[in-house]
């Protein structure tokens, strides 16, 4: 399988992240519009008005784009699902993620190609069988392992099962990001607790919270080594992406949509290199460890490698929220970049900048643009320190824009 073939699948969840994706070097990116995805309440969605905007924007740089419509639907929804598949495809998005058999049904009725979303659960070949009257990638369920995976990659070409466009059949895996308790992502815990279900994307991650186990009889507590026992580590597959490959996945889906720009760009970059590498007989323990440490400096629980190697469920979450090495500090805006000369303008708002600084510039068109400071000058005279209040210039090496946040990375400890 040539390399071109492997697809990176980067989460979207704003402007900023989606060039951010394309800049980490994605095959494709998806996103969701309203509320009839499982990102509903998490993350900040699209609308329908902004899909000519992003199919214009994939197309421009050949990155498929590809709608996540993955919730469980209600009768009263149906007329949307119908608007939100004909806008789809009016603005010629690649694909849509579905499961619910209303969506796949209209969606398959007008011609709209379709991908099975993990909440189908496919386990088996003869699932396979049937979603491909309607899809031609499928994401397996997340308990499988590798193994299990390879068989299934093995019989689509022995059985020659193929979708709707008529080519072999290609299956999806997730490789990193956040992991749910739940049987692919089938979780009736926030239902339960608050009426806020997260098979409709309203999810309030009550197995993130930390607990204690009492005794109702006695009132004696148990003693847990670790609080957050229903809260696991994040998927990290890279360093066994070449048992994810030698396996036959072709799509690497990377979770997130509703992480930072630059996360999505740091991890898709990540992965991006670690395919290519494999491809060419790179991919040794030495640029393992170094993507390793550049997966670590964005928003992670800690890792483990999920079910995919056998391994049972145990890795628990240490602590409430990341565990990142490195973290970002608002430190103003781009008030203005000159581009002959290659400098921009910073607005400073909060705290100071030096030379030797890494920094981020982030935008809905810039993306996520990394450096460190040089350079630095203000009232027209080179300085070491920049403070609030100043106006500092320094050199760029690309495009910057007015109005681009700019944020001083620092180390987390």
């Amino acid at each position: 399988m040539p390399v071109q073939e492997i697809e990176i699948m980067s989460p979207v969840g704003s402007y900023e992240s989606l060039m951010a994706a394309i800049q980490g070097g994605a095959g494709s990116v998806y996103f969701g519009v309203g509320k009839l995805n499982m990102r509903a309440r998490s993350s900040v969605n699209f609308t329908l008005e902004d899909l000519a905007k992003i199919t214009r924007i994939c197309r421009q740089f050949n990155v498929k784009s590809y709608l996540t419509m993955n919730t469980v639907i209600f009768d009263n929804e149906i007329e949307e699902v119908q608007r939100t598949i004909d806008a789809a495809k009016a603005n010629g998005i690649t694909a849509i993620i579905a499961s619910d058999l209303a969506v796949l049904e209209y969606a398959k009725e007008q011609g709209v190609e379709i991908h099975i979303s993990t909440q189908c659960n496919i386990t088996n070949i003869s699932a396979v069988k049937f979603y491909s009257r309607y899809a031609d990638v499928m994401v397996t369920a997340r308990e499988l392992t590798l193994e299990q995976v390879a068989a299934i990659t093995r019989q689509i070409r022995e059985q020659d099962i193929r979708g709707p466009k008529g080519e072999l059949v290609k299956i999806e895996i997730f490789v990193h990001g956040a992991l749910c308790m739940a049987v692919s992502g089938k979780c009736y815990l926030s239902l339960h607790n608050h009426n806020t279900s997260a098979n409709r994307g309203a999810c309030l991650q009550d197995c993130r919270r930390s607990y204690s186990v009492k005794d109702k009889e006695s009132d004696t507590e148990l003693e847990i080594d670790n609080e957050y026992i229903m809260s696991p580590k994040d998927l990290k597959t890279i360093q066994l992406l070449d048992k994810v490959l030698a396996a036959g996945v072709s799509v690497l889906k990377i979770e997130g949509r509703g992480r930072s720009p630059e996360y999505v760009k740091t991890v898709t970059r990540c992965y991006s290199e670690a395919v290519s590498a494999w491809f060419n007989g790179e991919f040794t323990h030495e640029n393992v460890e170094r993507w390793n440490t550049e997966l670590s400096t964005v928003y992670n629980r800690g890792f483990w490698e999920g079910y995919y190697m056998g391994g049972k469920l145990g890795e628990w979450s240490a602590v409430h929220g990341s565990l990142a090495t490195t973290k970002k500090i608002y430190i103003g805006m781009v008030a203005n970049y000159f581009a002959k000369s290659g400098i921009a303008h910073v607005r400073m708002d909060s705290h100071e900048i030096a030379n030797g600084d890494q920094i981020e510039i982030i935008g809905p068109t810039t993306g996520v643009y990394e450096a460190v400071v040089s350079g630095l000058v203000k009232n027209e005279q080179p300085c070491e320190m920049a403070v609030k209040g100043e106006g500092p210039t320094f050199p760029v090496s690309r495009t910057v824009r007015r109005r681009d946040k700019v944020y001083k990375i620092v180390s987390s400890n």
